[in-house]
């Protein structure tokens, strides 16, 4: 065993007594820390007076993009530091697609370390970055090194997850990328308290928050990337038969495809497009839900009848509370639709679950422009809060489809390849909501009615990812790998090796099916949701007084 580093994927074979249950916190304790990319706007409006302080010191009107990201002696715009959410789906996207096939020969422990060290690493970088006031520092820290840190943490555990659980492929990928939904739940309001603790009168207190999560997020992010076990080649439930075996289910295959083959499958471009579409719609929302409500329905949620423009200062205060408490609301089925509708989809199967999605998506967005009108605050809220659960269970659902389409040998590479969708959507989405309500509001559009446009638009790109599902239809014969392809592929893992060189001590494997190692494991990832899930809540309560 001793040719083999700690890194190595031949050292995360699991013991035959390995309880597979031990790998989903383990992959939550990754996701949860990665998943704050989601609420970095709790520090867009502390860094844009990190030179002013109480107010922001702002550069001069001619100064462009790219002094501004030189510049030391003036306050960063929001519109620039916005850049670095942008930077992060972008760069998630690509370094899933660049290092997938890396990833399935590597393991996951040496793809969850490398993510902890960007991830962690970009936000040191980050910190250094508001100390010494070089915004590009924080571009290339967080946006770029950070970004390359979220796409091999987002996709690390997917390939692991599915070959512990061919039983359970919507239920396990659910769990694990909830816990990305759920990251800036945990770490938004513990941002803010760091915050609140390390402010004085020189300093807003971000670049200390930085070093602060960054190592608290490492030991997280270790921990889980030393925790994850692969499955012995060859393993499966005790008393599991497959679903091919059983119900000879077209759409879920027990071969296997190569990557270099199935991203050249029309199969491949096709849910390349149903991911793309789905996300493209919610995304923009989630962007888009504070000032959406707030425009809407205005006076309304305090109980007056008056447009958003013709409310007091002390009335927008308040709405923009209520607004805060419905963006914690879509956040909350955000994460629950990741673990239901990817559990559902376990029994309804990946293609009747995204047509769920395209037609009830379609009709709720359709309806949206006439709830609103008709002032129906409950339905209203109700439809964005079922379209947010399902903008989640796209993404948890997902990696499923693709491993019952193309199998689970390579699904990891697959599904880092797929994400480049995610990077589409990222841009796509929010330029669209924005833009069109822009152009609605300078042509004279009452902010009230300037979203309805977008909501056709929407619900159109629904119908077209409806098209895209429906013509997704089980990979030709030819494009699966041979026997002897196979035996290759699994050579060059390494796999068959590992089995038969590395021993596990009885003692070791007493300790990985120990129920209290899985009672701490679950615990440890459980709590911080339970938290997160609890503040979130608080602050929804507000929509119901």
């Amino acid at each position: 065993m001793s040719q083999y580093s700690l890194l190595s994927k031949e050292r995360t074979i699991a013991s035959n007594h390995f309880n597979r249950w031990l790998v989903p916190p383990a992959a939550l304790a990754i996701h949860l820390c990665i998943g704050m990319a989601y609420g970095f706007s709790v520090f867009w409006l502390p860094l844009s007076r990190a030179i002013g302080i109480k107010n922001p010191l702002a550069c001069p009107k001619e100064m462009g993009l790219l002094e501004e990201l030189f510049a030391n002696n003036c306050d960063w715009k929001i519109s620039s530091l916005t850049w670095i959410y942008t930077l992060f789906f972008v760069f998630l996207g690509s370094s899933a697609a660049l290092f997938g096939k890396w990833l399935e020969h590597a393991g996951p422990r040496k793809a969850g370390v490398v993510s902890a060290l960007c991830w962690c690493g970009g936000l040191v970088l980050s910190a250094y970055g508001v100390y010494i006031h070089q915004m590009w520092l924080m571009w290339l820290g967080s946006g770029v090194i950070g970004g390359i840190g979220l796409g091999l943490g987002y996709i690390s555990p997917v390939s692991t997850l599915i070959k512990w659980f061919p039983d359970r492929r919507g239920m396990a990928t659910g769990m694990a990328i909830m816990g990305f939904g759920g990251g800036a739940m945990v770490g938004a309001p513990m941002a803010d308290y760091l915050m609140r603790m390390f402010a004085t009168p020189s300093s807003v207190g971000v670049w200390q928050t930085f070093l602060c999560m960054a190592a608290v997020y490492f030991v997280f992010m270790m921990a889980g990337a030393f925790a994850y076990r692969v499955p012995p080649a060859g393993w499966v439930p005790a008393g599991w038969i497959p679903p091919v075996a059983k119900s000879k289910n077209a759409m879920i295959s027990s071969r296997h495809v190569d990557l270099a083959t199935a991203w050249k499958t029309p199969q491949f471009w096709l849910i390349w497009g149903v991911l793309c579409l789905n996300v493209s719609a919610g995304i923009g929302i989630l962007g888009m839900a504070s000032p959406l409500l707030q425009e809407i329905f205005a006076g309304k949620l305090l109980g007056v009848d008056l447009a958003f423009n013709d409310l007091s200062t002390e009335q927008k205060a308040q709405v923009a509370t209520i607004a805060a408490g419905f963006t914690g609301l879509l956040s909350l089925f955000n994460i629950g639709g990741r673990f239901f509708w990817a559990s559902c989809s376990d029994y309804l199967g990946r293609k009747a679950t995204y047509f769920i999605f395209f037609v009830l998506g379609f009709a709720l967005y359709a309806a949206i422009p006439s709830v609103g009108k008709a002032g129906h605050l409950a339905l209203f809220v109700l439809s964005f809060c079922i379209i947010l659960s399902m903008y989640g269970g796209g993404f948890a659902t997902v990696p499923a489809y693709l491993a019952d389409m193309f199998g689970s040998q390579m699904v990891g590479a697959i599904h880092g390849r797929l994400l480049t969708a995610w990077a589409t959507a990222g841009v796509l989405g929010p330029l669209l909501i924005t833009y069109i309500r822009e152009y609605q509001i300078a042509h004279g559009v009452a902010k009230a009615q300037a979203y309805d446009v977008t909501m056709y638009i929407l619900a159109g790109m629904l119908l077209l990812g409806f098209i895209c599902n429906l013509l997704v239809k089980p990979v030709a014969s030819d494009k699966f790998m041979s026997e002897s392809e196979l035996a290759a592929e699994r050579q060059l893992v390494r796999t068959q090796e590992s089995v038969s060189q590395i021993k596990v001590g009885s003692a070791q494997s007493a300790f990985s099916s120990s129920p209290v190692l899985l009672s701490l494991s679950w615990a440890g990832v459980g709590i911080p949701m339970l938290i997160g899930i609890w503040l979130t809540f608080q602050k929804a309560q507000v929509l119901f007084k």
